[in-house]
């Protein structure tokens, strides 16, 4: 079983397009996560399994062009079922697949 990572984030909108929205991953678990060896991905992805409430998908997260940390986007059936608005502080998982 691959490694699992537990952060809490606001959730933001993304600058580009106001319409998609993500949960900002910490430099610090960016890092571990980066040492932790997959396959490559376009962008330097990273494939994951998310979690967030009662809700759990699968994803892939992004390199933060801010710092060494990455970005989770959060669809909106998970926003909706979870009852989470733009900028309230989530807690999530991520366990890479």
């Amino acid at each position: 079983m691959k490694p699992s990572f537990d952060f809490t984030s606001e959730l933001t909108p993304w600058e580009a397009k106001p319409n998609v929205f993500f949960l900002h991953v910490p430099a610090d678990i960016g890092a571990a996560i980066r040492d932790v060896p997959t396959p490559p991905r376009g962008f330097g992805s990273v494939a994951v399994e998310a979690t967030v409430g009662s809700s759990t998908w699968n994803t892939s997260i992004f390199p933060n062009s801010n710092d060494e940390g990455f970005v989770l986007p959060v669809k909106v059936a998970v926003r909706r079922a979870e009852d989470i608005e733009p900028g309230d502080r989530v807690s999530a998982t991520v366990q890479l697949v």
